[in-house]
Order: C-alpha cells, then sequence, then structure tokens
C-alpha cells in the first residue's frame, strides 16, 4: 500500500510577455546564457524518499503527521509504504522494488531484523538505509531513530512491579518475537521484575492477526486461572486485551499493562480494563527519518558525518495512566490533525 503524503511540488508559472516590449528587445529575449556570459541552471534533481512500515495499524497514521510536517518544510515528498500482511516477506519486496527504482532514501522498521540483514545490506548498498521503531543494528543500515525498547521494556516492568507488589503470574502477548522491538522490550520487563517474584508463564504470537491476538489472550486467561496480568508488546495488543478481559469478565481482576497509543487501549485505561500503556513517539519517528532521510540525500558525506557515534536517536517514551489519559488523547488528537 502506497500513500503519496505531499502531492504538489509547486505550481509553474506562466509569464505573458506583450508584443510591443519583446519587440523592443528582440536582442535581449532571443540572446543565450553563453552570450550573456552566464550558465544555464542545473535542474533540481528529483529527491526519492520512502517510509517503511512494519504493518497498517493506525500507529502509523501518528508518524505519517510528522512525515508530512517535514515535507512542509523541506519542499519533499515521502512515500509512505505499508506491508498489507504485515510479514517480512511483503516487506522484503517492498524494499527490493524501491531499490530497484532508484530511491535515495530508505528508511525501513525491520519485521524480522535477524532474518533481513542479507537483503538490508544489498539495499544499503544501493541508497541511504536507515531504520525506525524496529532496529535492525547487524545490518549495514547508517542509523536508527525511535525508542530504546530495551529501557521502554524497563520502564513497563517497573510498573509492572508496582502493580504486583506481592508478585504474580503474568503472560506476554506480540505479534512475533523475533522483531527486535519486540525482543528487547521483552528482555527490559524481564530485568525490571527480576527479583520481585513476578514470573512469565505463558508467552504467544499472534502475525499481527488481530482476531488472532485477541484468542491468544482468551486462551491464555481460561488455561491460567490464577494470571495476575497480560503485557501486550504492539500497539494492537492492547484492544484486543482489553476486548478479551472485557468479554471474559475479567476486567479489573486481570490486569493489563501494554504499549502505545491506540484508541482502543486509551478507551481500555479510562474504562479501567488496562492499567498503563508506554508510549513511544511515532510522530518524531515520521518528522525525524523524514530529515534525515533528506540530508543523507542532498548532502551526503555532511551529512553521514551528523550522525552520532551510538548511531541511534532515541526518541523516548512516556508513561499514560488513569491519571493522565485525558490530557494526552487531547494532545494525541491535535497531532493527529496537523
Amino acid at each position: 500500500m502506497t500513500k503519496h503524503l505531499m502531492r504538489n511540488r509547486g505550481a509553474t508559472a506562466v509569464f505573458f510577455l506583450s508584443l510591443p516590449l519583446c519587440l523592443a528587445a528582440t536582442l535581449a529575449c532571443n540572446k543565450s546564457p553563453s552570450t550573456s556570459g552566464g550558465s544555464a541552471a542545473p535542474a533540481q534533481k528529483l529527491v526519492k524518499l520512502a517510509f517503511v512500515t512494519n504493518n497498517t495499524s493506525e500507529f502509523w497514521k501518528i508518524a505519517a503527521a510528522g512525515i508530512h510536517k517535514y515535507e512542509k518544510e523541506g519542499k519533499v515528498q515521502v512515500d509512505l509504504k505499508l506491508p498489507a500482511n504485515g510479514t517480512a516477506e511483503t516487506q522484503d519486496q517492498i524494499l527490493q522494488d524501491l531499490a530497484a527504482q532508484n530511491y535515495d532514501s530508505i528508511a525501513v522498521s525491520a519485521i524480522a531484523p535477524n532474518d533481513q540483514v542479507q537483503l538490508l545490506d544489498k539495499v544499503a548498498e544501493k541508497t541511504n538505509l536507515i531504520t525506525f521503531d524496529s532496529d535492525a543494528p547487524k545490518s549495514k543500515r547508517l542509523l536508527y531513530i525511535g525508542t530504546d525498547n530495551y529501557q521502554a521494556g524497563k520502564v513497563l516492568g517497573g510498573r509492572i512491579v508496582e502493580l504486583l507488589p506481592k508478585g504474580g503470574k503474568i503472560a506476554v502477548f506480540v505479534g512475533t518475537f523475533a522483531a527486535d522491538n519486540a525482543a528487547q522490550r521483552l528482555k527490559g520487563i524481564v530485568d525490571a521484575i527480576a527479583g520481585h517474584k513476578i514470573d512469565v508463564v505463558d508467552k504467544r504470537e499472534d502475525n499481527t492477526d488481530r482476531a488472532k491476538a485477541r484468542s491468544n489472550v482468551e486462551d491464555i486467561v481460561n488455561a491460567h486461572h490464577d494470571l495476575n496480568m497480560v503485557v501486550g508488546l504492539y500497539n494492537y495488543n492492547g484492544p484486543a486485551i482489553a476486548a478479551a478481559l472485557d468479554g471474559l469478565g475479567k476486567k479489573g481482576k486481570v490486569l493489563a499493562a501494554v504499549f502505545d497509543e491506540d484508541d482502543g487501549t486509551l478507551d481500555g485505561i479510562e474504562n479501567g480494563a488496562i492499567q498503563v500503556t508506554v508510549v513511544q513517539k511515532p510522530f518524531m519517528f515520521g518528522y525525524l527519518a523524514s530529515k534525515w532521510m533528506h540530508d543523507l540525500a542532498t548532502k551526503g558525506a555532511e551529512a553521514k558525518a551528523a550522525i552520532p557515534p551510538s548511531k541511534m536517536i532515541d526518541t523516548g517514551v512516556d508513561l499514560i495512566d488513569k491519571t493522565n489519559v485525558a490530557g494526552f488523547k487531547a494532545k494525541l488528537a491535535e497531532l493527529k490533525r496537523s
């Protein structure tokens, strides 16, 4: 799926000269750039940039707002590509097509970074490749923009410890644990809950299938009658968890800690189905990735020299619970309108 976020690159101005004026200045009108001592200005190169997500989630609408903001500032177009089925194979084909079409810079949220290293390296040989949201640190990508997912996992893990002061049993749900963001978030959570008598009793993948995301929760809650909490690592896991707990009559009895700011997640916090969510800053994913892609495409070595030594730009996270969800929703609505 492709969205052209900035379709009008500028209008062509047409100037009408009156016949008397042109006749009076015949020599000037016919004079070539070489005879006037000047030279024709070179045609400006069309810069081709692409932002490739990992699925078609509502989450990316916020990133799109950030892209659109930079498009206006940079006077450039960024093509937004969303893999329809959220598989690495589909994303791989998109990346291959973009490289073959000579895109100047590509930003990607890697679905299965360890499995995609060879392809990503081939793309990096042809264009300026950066990552966002889900990194591929083993690849030759130039820069990662997004959340430090390990630290984000530790932030959520710290709140889990507060919610389960006597310890307990938790289950974790995600699209795929192969993705770098999911693996790092889980590692952060596990490290944060270590020594607090909190055990991860089950983990389930849904491969971005929304129906399965909900049924996974229902299956695990029914199988573990002493389960204290469910944890969702992907944005759509929050709404799936809220719907499952509500349908099972477990709202408030089985607690929930999740990631991201889907409407269903924020509604779940307001109605008590979800206790907390760690939100990223997808608007900045879109804005900063667009800016860096543009700089790398137009400034070359100068832009590469400006890449931080860590090859990472951490956009940070926030914790949202019942105390601040209303204000966050208002801010989010404003971002989506921009």
